[in-house]
């Protein structure tokens, strides 16, 4: 198959270079440690909805692009918090998109999209408003036919392994069929991550809620904070018996704090009764990323940190379609400071594997990459999110790479819930690295032959090794 080259735009000696290298990692199997695909797709395995409902009305990134423009989610087909009309016509939504194609050139979006349209779709007419109908027709007759079904797809893309993303309050059915089927437990293809924010934040409105619902499930007296630890470890066992390797932290800030069993039960109490305040919530939330170290410790779980999102800034938008749909917007991070007390209590402890992300990527050079570089639990996640682009992530590695070198950096995370995208973001990511490695080669920097294993490395053994996918114990 061949493509146009977009992260190999430097000179022709320097291409070339890129292009040997790309063809290391180009047929690796892809690992996807950290993402946001509903499990359910793969459980049931049902075949995907119309072109619209599987590309367009899931993915925020086009719908708060076009949100930018004057044109509502609902428009879109985003399911409205109070149940409203929203509009159902996948051929209807999808002609809006073609109309307003133009709001995405040169985004990362457009990228993502037209190579999703060719490598897995065999689209190659470009999108318009004249040729709408014939895209969606085209995508939809694939659509419709056995081999484009979620579990041919997996087997299709090369996936060896994909981390799904789930609540302690999760009852893990769907994991559960997926075991059941040959695909899920421990060492299987599609396994779970344990992410706590929903029973860790005392300001999110169904905090109370979730605190009971995880002492029934876990059946401990979460009305007292050792009842609740009792609770947490116990689901991230549960957890670890379904195959889950990895917990998973999205807190606004990196804070990390100590507090005496007193103190965080005191707190946590406030925050039963409902006296906590803000200050209190932030408290007990840095608290927490301290015990969930610990408990990693314990059991082995490696533990990723992505701070940084102010979420639901957009709160008109948040108030009529709910969480995940493009209101939250990334906010300076102060990690240096803010992680010291766990990085004193456990950095240098080789046993726990900490990766942590960002959205501030003025902190690249000036924070992580030093921490990363001096800290034995510390690994760099791949840039995310917003800046899980070919532009960013070349800054990503000509940031961090003075200080951190490659080997403490945990390869890429695709943290997408557009499953056919997986493949697309794998190969730009990879495309990327190899160019980067390329300028190193050409400048005299890194032998060739070392260059290829570091791309290897990169692409598949780093987050094999970092996220416990190889099998290996604490």
């Amino acid at each position: 198959m061949t493509v146009s080259d977009p992260t190999f735009a430097i000179d022709t000696r320097q291409a070339g270079i890129a292009r040997e290298l790309y063809a290391v990692a180009r047929d690796l199997p892809l690992l996807s440690p950290h993402g946001h695909v509903d499990p359910r797709l793969l459980a049931d395995d049902e075949p995907f909805p119309d072109p619209a409902r599987l590309l367009i009305v899931p993915d925020h990134y086009v719908t708060r692009m076009l949100l930018s423009q004057g044109i509502p989610p609902s428009r879109l087909g985003v399911p409205r918090r109070d149940g409203g009309p929203v509009e159902t016509d996948g051929r209807t939504i999808w002609r809006l998109l073609a109309e307003n194609w133009h709001l995405f050139r040169g985004t990362p979006s457009r990228l993502w999209l037209e190579q999703t349209f060719r490598t897995v779709f065999g689209v190659e007419t470009r999108l318009s408003r004249e040729t709408a109908d014939e895209v969606y027709d085209a995508i939809a007759a694939k659509l419709a036919e056995p081999d484009f079904r979620p579990r041919a797809l997996f087997e299709r893309f090369g996936i060896e392994v994909l981390a799904t993303t789930e609540s302690p309050t999760d009852d893990l059915a769907q994991h559960a069929k997926l075991a059941a089927d040959g695909w899920g437990g421990p060492g299987g293809r599609v396994i779970s991550t344990f992410r706590p924010d929903n029973v860790v934040d005392m300001e999110r409105p169904d905090w109370r809620g979730a605190i009971d619902t995880l002492g029934e499930i876990a059946g401990e007296n979460t009305g007292t904070y050792p009842g609740y630890l009792a609770a947490l470890r116990s689901r991230r066992q549960a957890f670890i018996e379904a195959g889950t390797t990895c917990t998973d932290h999205g807190h606004p800030t990196a804070r990390t704090l100590a507090l005496t069993p007193a103190e965080a039960a005191a707190l946590y109490d406030r925050g039963l009764h409902g006296t906590a305040t803000a200050e209190d919530a932030e408290t007990f939330r840095a608290h927490m990323l301290l015990e969930f170290a610990r408990m990693s410790l314990d059991d082995g779980l490696v533990m990723q940190i992505h701070p940084g999102a102010n979420r639901n800034h957009n709160r008109q938008l948040y108030a009529e379609h709910g969480l995940d749909v493009g209101g939250d917007i990334p906010q300076a991070t102060d990690y240096v400071h803010g992680l010291r007390p766990l990085l004193d209590a456990y950095g240098m402890d080789p046993k726990l594997r900490l990766v942590v992300y960002t959205l501030d990527e003025y902190t690249f050079s000036r924070e992580l990459a030093p921490l990363a570089g001096g800290y034995p639990a510390l690994y760099l996640g791949a840039p995310w999110w917003f800046l899980d682009t070919p532009d960013a992530m070349r800054r990503f590695r000509e940031a961090v790479t003075d200080a951190a070198g490659f080997y403490n950096t945990a390869g890429f995370v695709d943290d997408t819930r557009a499953f056919c995208s997986i493949p697309v973001r794998h190969d730009v990511a990879r495309r990327s690295d190899a160019a980067y490695l390329a300028s190193l080669v050409a400048q005299d920097r890194l032998p060739l032959d070392e260059a290829a294993e570091t791309m290897a490395d990169l692409a598949y053994h780093l987050p094999k090794r970092i996220f416990r996918l190889d099998g290996a114990k604490a």
